[in-house]
Order: C-alpha cells, then sequence, then structure tokens
C-alpha cells in the first residue's frame, strides 16, 4: 500500500487565522493525509495568507514565492485569497486561490492535486478529539465566532470575513472540554469581537451538559470560568456589559485580563475611525474595572498618524496613557488599507510626523510599564510555564499572554516542565519583564 501524499502547510496571520489553518489541518489529517514539515517532501504546500496591511501582503505574497520556488505545487487561502487578481498577477502558478473560512474548497484544491492512494479508514487515520493544533500543548486559541458587524473605517475584515456569525455555545463549550482533557491549561478565546458574542443569535439558550447556557459574552464566560483552567479574553469592546464578567476573575478561572483594542482617546478621531467608544466613557469604566478588581490587566492597541489627526489630538492620546495607566500597550503607525472607508479621508498625515508620534507614543508607555511592572517587585505569582532554556524558565502570569506580552523569567528553572504551574516571587523588573524565584 502507497504511504499518503504530506501537504506542507504555512500560516500567516493573527490567531483567528492560526485557528483556520488547525481546522484545514484535523480534517487533512483526517481524511488521511501526512503533514510535512519541508517543502521537499510535501506533494504540494498550502500558504494561509494574511491581507490586512501591506506589510502582512507584502509577507503573504512573498510566503507563495518562495513555496512555490521550494516545492511548486501551491493552494493560496485566508485573507489576501479576497484579492486573487492580484495573487495570480504575481505568482500565476499557484494551482488554486480561495479566500478565509473556505475550508471545504481548499480541502477540494487538495484532494485534485494530491489525491489519496486509497480510501480514509478511520482505524488507521487517528486524529486526536481537539484536532490538530499549532500551539504548545498547554494553551490553545479558542475561536467563538467568525466576521464582524462594526465599520471602522481603517478595516476591511468584515469585507474578507463578513458579518458577525456566533458558534452555538454548546459546539463552543464541547471543543473547550477536549481542550483541557487534552492537557491545555490556558484557553485563550478569540474573535473579531469577543463581546459581541451572540448578539447575532439573540443570545438564545443553548445547551452544554444538558444545562442551558445562554449564548451571550455572559453566559459564555460563566460556563468557562467552571473548567477550571486559565481562560484569557482578547479582542473585548469596552461595552457596558463587559461588566458582568469582572466578578467572575481569579484564579484557576476566568483571568484579570481584558485584552480591548481602544486605538484612540480623542472622540472626534474615533468618530472618524467609526469606533463605538468614548474616551471619557472608557476612563470610567476601566476606573471601575479596576476599583472591583486592583489585578486586572488592560492590554490595548493604538494607532497614531490616522488622517487628520493632529498635534492637539495626539497630546491628547498621550495624556490619556498617562490617566489609564494600561498595563500592556502595542501601537501602529497608521497604514492605508486597499478598500477601506479611511483611504477618502481628508489629512493624510506625513509619514516622518507617523514615525515621530510613534517614537514618543512607544517612550510614554515603555515608561508606564516600566513602573507598573516595578511595583510587582516581592510579590508573589502564579505562572505558567512555557520553555525552559538552560537553568532558566520562561514563564507568564495571569498578565502575559503570549507572543504580546512581557514573560517571567525564573533562575534555577531547569528542573521546571513546560505546561506546569509554578509559584514565584518577582525580584526585578525591566520595561516589559519580570525576573522571579520559585517558592515554597
Amino acid at each position: 500500500m502507497s504511504a499518503p501524499p504530506k501537504i506542507g502547510f504555512v500560516s500567516l496571520g493573527c490567531p483567528k487565522a492560526l485557528v483556520d489553518s488547525e481546522r484545514i489541518l484535523t480534517q487533512l489529517r483526517t481524511e488521511g493525509y501526512a503533514i510535512s514539515p519541508s517543502y521537499e517532501d510535501a506533494a504540494l504546500v498550502v500558504v494561509n495568507t494574511c491581507g490586512f496591511i501591506d506589510s502582512a501582503k507584502a509577507e503573504s505574497l512573498e510566503a507563495i514565492g518562495e513555496a512555490l520556488a521550494e516545492n511548486g505545487k501551491v493552494i493560496v487561502t485566508g485573507c489576501l485569497g479576497v484579492d486573487a487578481d492580484n495573487i495570480r498577477a504575481a505568482h500565476p502558478a499557484v494551482l488554486s486561490v480561495t479566500g478565509p473560512q473556505q475550508y471545504e474548497a481548499v480541502l477540494s484544491a487538495v484532494h485534485l492535486h494530491a489525491p489519496l492512494p486509497r480510501a480514509h479508514d478511520p482505524r488507521v487515520d487517528l486524529v486526536p478529539p481537539q484536532g490538530i493544533k499549532l500551539t504548545p500543548r498547554h494553551y490553545a486559541y479558542l475561536k467563538i465566532s467568525e466576521g464582524c458587524n462594526h465599520k471602522c473605517s481603517f478595516c476591511i475584515i468584515p469585507s474578507m470575513r463578513g458579518p458577525l456569525v456566533s458558534r452555538p455555545i454548546g459546539e463552543v463549550m464541547d471543543e473547550a472540554e477536549r481542550l483541557v482533557a487534552a492537557g491545555v491549561r490556558e484557553l485563550l478565546v478569540i474573535s473579531q469581537d469577543t463581546s459581541a458574542y451572540g448578539v447575532d443569535l439573540r443570545r438564545r439558550t443553548g445547551f452544554w451538559q444538558g444545562r442551558p447556557v445562554k449564548t451571550s459574552f455572559q453566559g459564555l464566560c460563566e460556563a468557562l470560568a467552571t473548567l477550571g483552567v486559565w481562560v484569557r479574553l482578547h479582542y473585548v469592546y469596552p461595552y457596558p456589559h463587559v461588566d458582568e464578567v469582572i466578578p467572575l476573575m481569579g484564579d484557576e478561572r476566568l483571568l484579570p485580563y481584558l485584552d480591548i483594542p481602544f486605538q484612540h482617546a480623542n472622540p472626534r478621531v474615533l468618530k472618524a475611525m467609526r469606533r463605538p467608544a468614548a474616551a471619557e466613557k472608557t476612563l470610567e469604566r476601566i476606573q471601575a474595572w479596576r476599583a472591583a478588581r486592583p489585578d486586572l490587566t488592560i492590554r490595548s492597541t493604538f494607532i497614531v498618524g490616522f488622517p487628520g489627526e493632529t498635534d492637539a489630538e495626539f497630546e491628547e492620546l498621550l495624556a490619556f496613557l498617562g490617566e489609564a495607566q494600561l498595563d500592556r500597550v502595542g501601537c501602529f503607525q497608521y497604514s492605508a488599507v486597499e478598500g477601506a472607508a479611511a483611504n477618502a479621508l481628508p489629512g493624510a498625515v506625513p509619514e516622518e510626523v507617523k514615525a515621530e508620534r510613534w517614537e514618543r507614543f512607544m517612550q510614554t508607555q515603555a515608561t508606564i510599564s516600566a513602573a507598573r511592572l516595578e511595583a510587582k517587585i516581592g510579590q508573589r505569582l502564579r505562572v505558567l510555564i512555557d520553555e525552559v532554556e538552560d537553568d532558566i524558565a520562561i514563564a507568564r502570569s495571569h498578565a502575559d499572554a503570549p507572543e504580546i506580552d512581557g514573560v517571567v523569567r525564573i533562575a534555577d528553572g531547569g528542573h521546571l516542565a513546560p505546561g506546569a504551574f509554578a509559584d514565584v516571587r518577582v525580584v526585578d523588573a525591566d520595561d516589559y519583564d519580570l525576573d522571579a524565584e520559585l517558592v515554597a
């Protein structure tokens, strides 16, 4: 019996795209295909692209070109796939091009260009219950919905991924249970707008473990908080109903952590961005959350140099940073995205001004971050081990999401295992990371 074809895979972009890759890989393995870690052994290569900003598009086109050069047979999918004409103009040899979430079309293309030599045998082609995961064994992304109902002027995600479509609550919780049973110790909840979960389904009641559960942000958080693992919320908007989940936060439950992409602080700029928030209410909400949960970590992202942003509006953003005292912050210089409404706005900010504002923003936030981390010296923290380098264990506390936030470095931690929890005491800090020692 001949061996099944091996499929190479390149996954680019955000965690939501990573989950799409995991779904395709799981189906390929379920059908009996093998997965190749190299171009050379692969019958063909699937490239899951990102197409959100120009740099991501360039990276995706480069990855497609590399796969073609190294293998010759390439299937393209993902967000850049909505611009099939440009992909084919740059790389006419690609076998097929599909957009995001078009899993069946990807599989059909694989079937056509790398058919299995035998029928699928479920007794032989074993796939773990949790599916194929591209993250370390101890954490996983849990995607709860597709699409987005917002019309932010700088974003084209709704045109790529469509309007909000929430997954049934029972289906989400069943997946979460399978992941926990497989050894996952941290679930990272993702979507385009996590706090809007269930709005499209009118928050109707679903069922999990025979019990009724409301398909809503609060209902989901209440259910996830019973699983006994870390649950981290990403891409939350500061709606009033987010207040309802703050009391659920605690050790081994819903983590006291919110990832909220505020994007700016000036009301006029936020209106031009078509963001559903106002700076005054945001500050009040942050203060109320921290009063209820003093150890709450807030991560956010911002854009500087948005069309029309004045010096005064940028200074207002810096003042907001000083008052909000956010823990983890990322910042992007505005970049025009083909098809975005913001492209038509007047008042383009010169590139050198964007760069200068970005530098000042990051310096301001680095000072805030350093002070907030220094205040943790002497504190005892529960951390999750990610990896071990020589005798140093690299871990994360509740304040640290993988890959985007800081880490906790543990001296004499060489004996610790990835995926294990440990109790540490913070002994030093820099702008973004902590140093710690083990405590009994």
